[in-house]
C-alpha cells in the first residue's frame, strides 16, 4: 500500500524547517546547540502533520533523548500510521565548523516497514547496481573490487570507493590503495556517503566500511527507491549492545541484512542540506527569502529527484 503522495511535500517540509533552523547555528562551534534547533524544528513540523507517528530512529533512547527518542509518537493522531526515522543534523562537527555536508534527514515508511536499529555500528556496502554476488560483506575488499570492476567491464584503478576516514578502516584503505583504487575519504556524515553511489555524477562506484547503524537504515531508504544494493551487518561490542538489540526483536547478532529486510513497502526519502556538500547545495539567505535544495525519494511513485526550493522568512 503506497503513502499518499501528499506526504511527500508534508516531510519535505519538515527536514527544510529543521534545515534552515541548524543553518542560523552554522560556524558558531556549538553542535549541541545546532542539533537542538534542528531538533525542536523537526518535532514541532512534524506535528502538525495528519498521521499516527512514531519514532523509530531517532535522537537516542528516552532516557537519553528528550525529544525525537526511539518509541516516541508524532503528529495529531488524525491520519495513517506510519514509522519515522530522523537525523535532524547529520554532521554536527560540519555545521559547527561550516564545512561542507551537513544535512537534515528524515525517512518515512508504512507501520512496521521500517528496521528498528539499534544505537551500535553497522558494517556497510553499497553499489549502484542491484544484484546479488557482485559485492557482499562476507567477502574481501579485493573480491569486491574485482568483481565489480568484472562487472563494469574495466579495471580497479578506475573505480572509486567512498569510506569514512577513521583508524578502524586502516586495513581497508591499505588494500584499496594496493589495489590502486580511488579513494574519496569522508570525515563523517555516512548518510550522505552511502547515496555518493545513486548518481554517475558524483563518480563514486562503491561505498563501505563501519558507521552507523541508525545511518545505514536512513540511507537504505534512498537507495531502495533508486534500485540500489545495499548489505549492512550490526556491530554489537558489549553485553549491553546485545541486550538492547534484543529488546528491539534481533535474536541473531550476526546477520547480514538486505536492503528488503531494512525498508520494505513504501517509503519516502528527504535530506536537505544545510552546509553545501556532494549531494546537495545548502541554504542560502537572499533579503526575505531562503533557498534550500532536498534529496527526495517516494519509492511507489518513482520519485528521485533534487528539488530546489523558495521560501519566504
Amino acid at each position: 500500500m503506497a503513502i499518499d503522495k501528499k506526504y511527500l511535500d508534508f516531510f519535505h517540509k519538515v527536514a527544510v524547517k529543521a534545515a534552515y533552523a541548524s543553518y542560523h547555528l552554522v560556524g558558531k562551534k556549538d553542535k549541541i546547540a545546532a542539533d537542538k534547533a534542528a531538533v525542536d524544528a523537526m518535532r514541532n513540523e512534524l506535528n502538525k502533520i495528519d498521521m499516527n507517528g512514531q519514532i523509530v530512529i531517532g535522537e537516542g533512547e528516552l532516557d537519553e533523548a528528550p525529544m525525537l527518542y526511539i518509541g516516541e509518537k508524532l503528529g495529531n493522531g488524525n491520519g495513517p500510521k506510519l514509522d519515522i526515522a530522523v537525523d535532524p543534523l547529520e554532521g554536527t562537527n560540519f555545521a559547527a565548523n561550516n564545512l561542507p555536508g551537513a544535512l537534515s534527514v528524515i525517512a518515512v515508511a508504512e507501520k512496521s516497514k521500517l528496521f528498528n536499529a539499534p544505537e551500535t555500528y553497522m558494517d556497510k556496502i553499497a553499489i549502484s547496481e542491484n544484484k546479488k554476488g557482485i559485492v557482499d560483506l562476507d567477502n574481501s575488499v579485493k573480491k569486491n573490487i574485482m568483481n565489480l570492476a568484472d562487472y563494469k567491464n574495466t579495471t580497479p584503478e578506475n573505480l572509486t570507493a567512498c569510506i569514512l576516514d577513521r583508524p578502524r578502516h586502516k586495513k581497508h584503505i591499505d588494500e584499496l590503495k594496493a589495489l590502486n583504487v580511488k579513494l574519496k575519504l569522508i570525515t563523517d556524515g555516512d548518510v550522505s556517503g552511502a547515496l555518493l553511489v545513486t548518481n554517475d555524477n558524483h563518480n563514486v562506484d562503491i561505498f563501505l566500511g563501519i558507521g552507523g547503524g541508525p545511518e545505514g537504515v536512513l540511507a537504505a531508504s534512498a537507495l531502495d527507491a533508486f534500485g540500489c544494493f545495499f548489505q549492512g551487518k550490526f556491530i554489537f561490542e558489549t553485553d549491553n549492545d546485545k541486550i538492547r538489540a534484543k529488546k528491539m526483536g534481533i535474536e541473531d547478532f550476526d546477520r547480514k541484512y538486505e536492503l528488503n529486510e531494512i525498508v520494505s513497502g513504501d517509503s519516502i526519502f528527504c535530506a536537505t542540506g544545510i552546509t553545501s556538500g556532494d549531494l546537495v547545495q545548502g541554504i542560502k539567505i537572499d533579503k526575505n527569502c531562503f533557498t534550500s535544495e532536498t534529496l527526495i525519494t517516494h519509492k511507489s511513485f518513482g520519485i528521485k529527484k533534487i528539488y530546489r526550493s523558495t521560501n519566504t522568512i
